[in-house]
C-alpha cells in the first residue's frame, strides 16, 4: 500500500502516525544486518572448532550444525529483504505496508538470533548451543539491531500491518523484472477460476486432477517454461518459473506441483541426455504430451540415495535393461508416460557409485489397471494430504527399458545427473510452499473479517490480527528468499545452499501459516469441508520433501563450513 504522499527517501513514516514506524528504516536494517553478518561469522568460528578434527563432527553435533544453518538462512532472508526494499525504494513504491514488513521481518529475526531459534517443535537452539558466549551477543544488543530486535516487531507494529492488510492487499513482490508481474496476473487468474473452486472437492474425493485442467495448464505452457526454444519449450527463467508455481500452488498444491516432475525430468534430459534423447523426450515433456514421473525413493533409501538396491542388468545379446526392484512415494505414477528411474547397473560398486539414470516409457494406466505394463505393477498409497496425482508403491519383476533409453548413454552416472537437478527442485518446492502460505493467509484474513464475535470482527482483536500480520510478514520473507535463489540458478552460479534455505525456511512459513489459518477459523477450521483443513495437512509435507528439513539444514551447514559459499 502506497503512501498518498510518497515519503522522502529512507524517510517512510506512518500514515495516521501510530505504526511505530522506524525513521531512515532502510539504512536502520542496513545497519543491523551488518552486526548479524558479524554474529553469524562468530557463530561460524564456533561450530567450525566444535566439528574439527572429529572424525564424526558434522553427524556427532547436528543440533549445532543445523542451529548455524537456521541462523545463516536468517541472515540471508533479511539480506534479501533488504534488497526487496531498496528495489521498491529505488523507484519511490516502498509504501508503509511493506517498509514496516521490513521492520517486523529484522526485528524478530534479530530478537530470535539472540534469544533461539526453533529448528522444530521442541527444538530451540540458542547461542550457547552454537558455542557463543555472552561477548558474541554483544554485536546484536547495540545501535539498530538492539532497537530493532526491542521494537521492531512490537504489538503496534503488527497491528498497523494487520489494518494495512485488512483489504487482501499484501504488500508490493518488487519483481526484478516487469513481466513477472504479467505472468503473476495470468496466473493468479487460472488459479481463481480453474482450480480455487474445485481444489477441496478434489482433495475430499481423492480425485486425480482432471485431465482437462492439466491440458489447459500445458495450453498456458506450464510443462515447458524453462525447457530450451529450440526444444519446444519457452526458455524462461528459474524466476518465472517460480512466480507461475506460487500462483498455481496458492490455487491447489497438487496442481502447483503437476510441474515438478516435468522440470526434473526436462533439466535432467536437457543437461545430461544424448542429442536424440532431447529430440525424442524435450518437446513431448515441453507440451504436456508426455507426463513424466520421478522413480527414485525406495523402501530403504529415502534420503540415502546410496542405498538404493533396485538392479538394471543388460540382457545378454540384446540392446535391453530388465528392471528389478521395489520403488516407493512414486507421485503420479500411474497416470504418466516416462519414468526419470534411478537404477543400480554396477552391482559390485559400493554407494553412489554404479546408479545410472533411465528414461524409462510406460503406457498411462487407468483406475481399473493403473500399470499395465509387463514386468511392473504398483499399489496406491493413501496419504494425508498433497492429493490430486496420487502415490504408490512399484515392483519391478523384469521390466524393460531399450538401451539407448540409458541416459547419456553412459553407465554409473546416475547419481551426478540426479544432483544437478536438486537445485531446481528445492527452488521449485520453496515456490511451492510459498503458493500455500499465501494461500492460507487470504483465507485467513477474509474469514477474520466476516466472522464476528462480541460485537466486532475478530480481526480486531489483538491477537488474530497480530497472527494475521506476521502471516504477511513471513510469506514475504519466504517469496524474497525463493526469487533469490532462482535468480542464483538463473546467473548459472552453483545455488545448492540458497536452494536449500529457501525451501527450509519456506516449508516452516507455509506450516506455521497454515496453523495459524486453522487457529483463526476455530472450530470451522477443523471441519473436514473448510479448505484451510487441506492447507494443514499440504504444508505438512513440504518440510519432508525433496530433502527433509534435517537434511536442508545439513547440505547447507556442511556447504557454508566447507567454504561453498
Amino acid at each position: 500500500m502506497t503512501l498518498s504522499a510518497p515519503p522522502a527517501k529512507n524517510q517512510s513514516q506512518c500514515a495516521d502516525g501510530t505504526g511505530e514506524l522506524m525513521a531512515r528504516i532502510t539504512d536502520a536494517c542496513a545497519e543491523a544486518l551488518g552486526a548479524a553478518e558479524a554474529y553469524l561469522d562468530a557463530a561460524k568460528r564456533a561450530v567450525s572448532q566444535a566439528v574439527r578434527g572429529q572424525d564424526v563432527g558434522f553427524d556427532h553435533n547436528q543440533f549445532a550444525l543445523h542451529g548455524y544453518a537456521w541462523l545463516a538462512t536468517y541472515v540471508a532472508a533479511l539480506s534479501q529483504m533488504l534488497a526487496w526494499a531498496r528495489r521498491l525504494e529505488a523507484t519511490d513504491k516502498l509504501g508503509e505496508l511493506e517498509a514496516l514488513m521490513l521492520q517486523a521481518a529484522f526485528g524478530e529475526y534479530l530478537a530470535q538470533m539472540a534469544g533461539g531459534i526453533a529448528l522444530a517443535q521442541g527444538e530451540i537452539v540458542r547461542p550457547a548451543d552454537l558455542g557463543l558466549d555472552a561477548g558474541a551477543l554483544e554485536v546484536l544488543g547495540t545501535g539498530a539491531a538492539a532497537t530493532l530486535a526491542r521494537t521492531g516487531n512490537s504489538a503496534p507494529v503488527r497491528d498497523r500491518i494487520a489494518r494495512l492488510i485488512a483489504d487482501g492487499a499484501f504488500g508490493a513482490v518488487g519483481h526484478s523484472d516487469d513481466t513477472l508481474e504479467l505472468v503473476r496476473d495470468q496466473f493468479r487468474r487460472f488459479a481463481n477460476e480453474r482450480l480455487k473452486p474445485y481444489a477441496q472437492d478434489w482433495h475430499l474425493r481423492d480425485a486425480l486432477i482432471p485431465m482437462e485442467v492439466i491440458d489447459d495448464m500445458a495450453a498456458l505452457g506450464v510443462f515447458g517454461l524453462t525447457v530450451p526454444e529450440a526444444h519446444g519449450g519457452h526458455g524462461m527463467s528459474r524466476e518465472a518459473l517460480v512466480v507461475v508455481t506460487e500462483e498455481l500452488s496458492r490455487g491447489y498444491l497438487g496442481a502447483g506441483s503437476l510441474g515438478t516432475r516435468s522440470e526434473i525430468a526436462a533439466e535432467l534430459i536437457a543437461q545430461g541426455g544424448t542429442e536424440d534423447q532431447k529430440a525424442r523426450f524435450l518437446p513431448g515433456i515441453a507440451s504436456g504430451a508426455i507426463i513424466p514421473t520421478a522413480v527414485f525413493t525406495e523402501p530403504d533409501a529415502g534420503s540415502d540415495l546410496g542405498a538404493i538396491k533396485t538392479r538394471a542388468e543388460r540382457k545378454r545379446g540384446t540392446d535391453t535393461y530388465a528392471i528389478t526392484g521395489a520403488k516407493t512415494w512414486t507421485t503420479h505414477g500411474a497416470r504418466s508416460d516416462l519414468m526419470t528411474l534411478l537404477a543400480r547397473t554396477d552391482g559390485a560398486a559400493e554407494g553412489y557409485r554404479g546408479l545410472s539414470m533411465f528414461l524409462g516409457v510406460k503406457p498411462r494406466g487407468t483406475d481399473a489397471d493403473p500399470f499395465p505394463a509387463k514386468g511392473m505393477s504398483g499399489s496406491e498409497i493413501k496419504v494425508l494430504g498433497y492429493r490430486g496425482m496420487k502415490e504408490y508403491e512399484i515392483a519391478f519383476d523384469g521390466f524393460e527399458i531399450e538401451a539407448g533409453n540409458l541416459l547419456g548413454g553412459v553407465e554409473g552416472q546416475g547419481f551426478r545427473q540426479l544432483m544437478r537437478t536438486f537445485e531446481s527442485a528445492r527452488i521449485h518446492t520453496a515456490a511451492r510452499a510459498t503458493g500455500v502460505a499465501q494461500d492460507a493467509l487470504e483465507q485467513a484474513t477474509a474469514y477474520a473479517h466476516e466472522r464476528r464475535q462480541f460485537g466486532q470482527p475478530i480481526a480486531q482483536f489483538q491477537r488474530v490480527g497480530g497472527k494475521l500480520a506476521w502471516m504477511a510478514t513471513e510469506t514475504m520473507i519466504a517469496r524474497q528468499l525463493s526469487h533469490f535463489a532462482a535468480r542464483e540458478k538463473d546467473s548459472g552460479r552453483r545455488c545448492d545452499i540458497e536452494a536449500g534455505m529457501a525451501k527450509l525456511l519456506a516449508a516452516r512459513v507455509a506450516w506455521a501459516n497454515a496453523d495459524n489459518a486453522v487457529q483463526i477459523f476455530g472450530g470451522n477450521g477443523y471441519a473436514v469441508e473448510t479448505p484451510v483443513s487441506r492447507l494443514l495437512l499440504d504444508a505438512r509435507i513440504l518440510n519432508i520433501f525433496e530433502g527433509a528439513a534435517e537434511i536442508q539444514a545439513h547440505i547447507i551447514a556442511r556447504g557454508l563450513l566447507e567454504g561453498r559459499n
